[in-house]
């Protein structure tokens, strides 16, 4: 915890002087006690019942004031909130490799389920998108609240060639800012296999990266609290936009990317149209986009572990922890205590402490 007035915490100082102020008091009392003839007066000034009861209220008193000393300092701390996050987009590899079974049934199925379960999990003022990307990447579902919709969405999944992660994170970022100028014609060609070198993104598509004629301003990785992006993929980029680029221009628009990395990391050899291939799991790419965007990378090799990633992601997408002032809840705690002294002195002795 940390306070933005410290400098009002000597007012503490008060605390302790209060406390040798009450001491002197109940001793003055005891001594004037023992010059009172009759034994009843002596109990009317100790009080009735309990020792201990006379000491309670100016201790919840002294509690109550602590608080509001403490509140008047203005700390700060770490709690969590409900997440500003409103949109999210989901980037989902729908290339030949997710017909591979070393997730049961396959990847693809396990992908749809998770995401669906996901979607399901969700507030429903999260509004949330699709892109669905392999060798090009097309947005399957605008942002949306309608999770019939999204789910509609998912179940119309085709597998085709290739793998262009970078597009995926592209178009994902061109569908949460529409006027940033992001130049989705660099995503449309599609390259075959055999892999070739990334295309990176030219001049022209930086200088494309302006808003209504100013110039863009990078911002902190991360400091974008509206959106993200959960982009899962099972294979290494085959063709496309640099991922790492692209995860560049998400980092400098703030918007955090969670790369979620399907299949086992020895990969699977796949057969699809008369041609076989070795699909392998590039977690170090996939955790450099993570590490990039101050995001996180998660490894699901088998659809319970999905399953549990998706449901990590609800939770954190959701809440989120947050440094926050709590001067009010430390006032509102020292006046209940206040009050809660004030009524036990008035229940137990018939007076205000």
């Amino acid at each position: 915890m940390v306070f933005l007035w410290p400098t009002f915490l000597w007012l503490l100082l008060v605390l302790p002087l209060l406390v040798l102020l009450y001491v002197a008091v109940l001793r003055r009392r005891r001594a004037a006690a023992i010059h009172y003839p009759a034994l009843g007066l002596v109990r009317a000034a100790l009080g009735t019942g309990p020792r201990w009861r006379r000491h309670v209220p100016p201790a919840l008193f002294l509690l109550g004031l602590a608080a509001l000393l403490l509140a008047g300092a203005r700390p700060l701390a770490v709690i969590s909130l409900p997440s500003q996050q409103q949109t999210v987009m989901l980037a989902i590899d729908v290339s030949g490799s997710m017909r591979a079974t070393d997730v049961q049934p396959d990847r693809m199925t396990a992908a749809q389920n998770a995401a669906k379960a996901f979607i399901a999990d969700l507030p429903r003022h999260v509004r949330v998108g699709i892109v669905a990307f392999a060798g090009s990447a097309q947005l399957s579902q605008l942002p949306t609240q309608s999770h019939e919709d999204l789910t509609q969405a998912i179940d119309s999944f085709q597998l085709q060639r290739g793998t262009a992660t970078g597009n995926g994170i592209l178009l994902s970022l061109a569908t949460l800012f529409p006027d940033a100028g992001i130049d989705i014609s660099a995503l449309g060609g599609r390259q075959a296999m055999p892999a070739r070198p990334a295309q990176p993104i030219d001049e022209a598509g930086r200088a494309a990266g302006t808003q209504q004629g100013r110039p863009f301003t990078p911002v902190a990785p991360g400091s974008y609290n509206s959106a993200a992006i959960i982009m899962l993929t099972d294979g290494q980029r085959t063709t496309g936009v640099d991922p790492l680029e692209a995860a560049q221009w998400a980092a400098d628009r703030g918007v955090r990317v969670y790369t979620v990395g399907v299949g086992t990391v020895e990969g699977e050899t796949i057969g699809f149209e008369g041609w076989s291939m070795r699909v392998r799991l590039d977690e170090a790419t996939l955790k450099a986009i993570a590490q990039r965007t101050q995001g996180e990378y998660f490894h699901a090799a088998t659809a319970e572990d999905l399953k549990k990633v998706y449901e990590t992601l609800s939770s954190r997408l959701t809440v989120e922890k947050k440094e926050t002032e709590i001067s009010a809840l430390l006032a509102l705690a020292g006046a209940a205590l206040m009050v809660l002294a004030a009524a036990l002195s008035l229940w137990w002795f018939g007076r205000v402490l």
